[in-house]
């Protein structure tokens, strides 16, 4: 039986890395693979690959997609390198990413292992801790060579965490390959991901956990009603705290109660006027509602209108390679009424986070035991209330910052290990900031260097896309290698081997001695010896002659 379980759990950290780079994915030139062995001695021979008629198809391309992903202290951690003084020229990296529903599908013509050519997964998350990523085991993958002519399907176990609550997921991995036309199979790797629902984000850990009336507060008094002795991890008793993140999303930063999905696939397609093929990376993702703050009298709702969709295509020149993105476009509604529209045009929303003052309470009589969020304050009486001007009436905490369609996308000309055209992309559906504010730092008794520039950082539908291909496009063909002329070696294979040593004679010499040992036995047994005859005394003649 063949062991595949260290198989496995290699492949899910792969991917895992790929999608929770804080780096984008189009940084690196080559998709990393099993390095070609070396000769440990000068005198060994070099690798040799293999043998027999190849695929004259090149083709390298990835696709992935992330159904939700957490940063905490995002560009806080240096990175780690081997290299000397290197380091500090590389982005700086989270001190956590949490990655959850992640789906990638990979093609490496170029592989040196077999089941590395294509490459079909989804996993329930991924982990990397200041840019290191642990193995992440209970993952959906299938690997080509062989060819798997039917996909795979199956659940996925979520992790279970304080910071995160993931609802059932489900996997299906699809990777093709074939022995003699290589990449020429279609679609090359396909992988989805669903998750009935998700929610993130009970307490916010990278705040000092430590009560609101434990700030510098002079001069300042806080809104009747407020309860000044709240966690500051809380903001405010905004969020739930405690140990679990409670699985419908109840006061939790970010919630999705319905079903989110993703999708990534590695396929060739026609190029118009041409016999060869392109190389196409596709991430798409489908989501519906997700809720912010859900069950508070501040929650908001948002509607994704239009599905992302992520195409990078790559025919090996860069006149005719593309990278087409469908942007999102995500409605802010507050019980049934849009407040906001975030599109190509309105990429960003802030909404601010503070701390209600004695002003407001003056204003609007008792107030409920929440802070005060983009500029709506909860009433004891009158309900929710708009704030017109917060000078003076509001202590800032942080912001809500909301983003769509972060694209990024780059290309450059390869000659190693072929001649082409890469071509890569990445975006993502919606990233919600939590960023202190200059007034939150000055509060702190630490003060204003206590806090980094973001505290914590969640994404939904995070993708990337990549395309490598040869110049002119994939050939799809098979080589051909004609036999030797005669009984000739073929090249590299030497004529004769050395004779280094007499054990070289010990094996003829034993199989003579066999056979001559048989051939006695035979001979004795087909001439057995004959009974000897007695002999017959002579009585001498009575006369005897002169």
């Amino acid at each position: 039986m063949r062991r595949r379980m260290p198989r496995a759990l290699a492949l899910p950290v792969a991917a895992a890395v790929l999608v929770l780079s804080a780096t984008p994915a189009v940084a690196q030139s080559t998709i990393p693979t099993t390095p070609t062995p070396q000769p440990a001695n000068p005198g060994q021979p070099p690798f040799i690959g293999q043998e027999g008629p190849q695929p004259l198809g090149h083709a390298v391309a990835d696709a992935a997609a992330a159904l939700g992903v957490l940063r905490l202290l995002p560009n806080s951690v240096p990175t780690s390198t081997i290299l000397p003084g290197y380091g500090d020229q590389l982005p700086k990296q989270s001190a956590l990413e949490a990655g959850m529903g992640l789906s990638s599908a990979q093609a490496n013509s170029e592989a040196l292992l077999s089941y590395e050519k294509a490459i079909a997964q989804s996993s329930p998350f991924g982990l990397a801790v200041g840019g290191n990523a642990p193995q992440a085991p209970g993952s959906l993958v299938q690997t080509a060579l062989p060819d798997n002519e039917k996909p795979l399907t199956g659940g996925l176990n979520g992790p279970e965490n304080p910071l995160l609550n993931v609802g059932l997921l489900n996997g299906k991995v699809h990777a093709r390959y074939s022995p003699t036309l290589g990449p020429c199979v279609g679609t090359i790797a396909d992988a989805s991901t669903s998750v009935a629902s998700l929610s993130l984000l009970n307490v916010i850990p990278s705040l000092p956990n430590l009560p609101i009336d434990g700030l510098d507060l002079q001069n300042v008094q806080l809104a009747d009603g407020f309860d000044p002795t709240k966690g500051l991890q809380t903001l405010g008793g905004l969020l739930s705290g405690g140990a679990q993140t409670k699985s419908d999303g109840t006061n939790a930063v970010l919630s999705l109660p319905n079903t989110l999905s993703s999708r990534s696939v590695v396929q060739l397609v026609d190029i118009p006027g041409s016999p060869n093929k392109a190389v196409q990376s596709i991430s798409t993702l489908q989501a519906a509602d997700i809720e912010i703050l859900k069950g508070t009298p501040l929650e908001l709702t948002l509607k994704v209108v239009s599905q992302p969709t992520l195409k990078v295509t790559s025919t090996g020149d860069e006149k005719t390679s593309k990278v087409e993105y469908t942007a999102p476009v995500i409605t802010i509604e507050r019980q049934g009424k849009v407040l906001y529209t975030l599109d190509a045009t309105n990429p960003t929303k802030d909404i601010p986070i503070g701390l209600p003052l004695s002003g407001l309470s003056q204003q609007f009589g008792p107030l409920e035991d929440l802070p005060v969020v983009g500029g709506l304050v909860a009433t004891a009486q009158k309900g929710l209330q708009p704030v017109s001007d917060t000078a003076g009436k509001v202590l800032d905490l942080g912001v809500l910052r909301l983003s769509i369609a972060e694209l990024t996308q780059k290309g450059q000309n390869l000659t190693d290990p072929f001649q082409g055209y890469q071509l890569g992309a990445s975006a993502r559906m919606l990233d919600l900031q939590i960023l202190p504010t200059a007034g939150l730092k000055d509060l702190l008794p630490d003060g204003k260097d206590s806090l980094p520039s973001s505290l914590a950082q969640l994404s939904l539908g995070e993708q990337i896309g990549r395309a490598y291909a040869p110049e002119g496009g994939v050939v799809c063909g098979t080589t051909t290698t004609p036999p030797p002329a005669g009984n000739a070696a073929p090249p590299g294979v030497p004529q004769k081997l050395a004779y280094t040593a007499g054990a070289y004679s010990a094996v003829p010499m034993f199989w003579t001695g066999t056979a001559m040992l048989l051939l006695g036995v035979v001979l004795v047994a087909a001439f057995p010896a004959r009974k000897r005859m007695k002999a017959v005394p002579v009585k001498p003649s009575p006369r005897p002659r002169n």
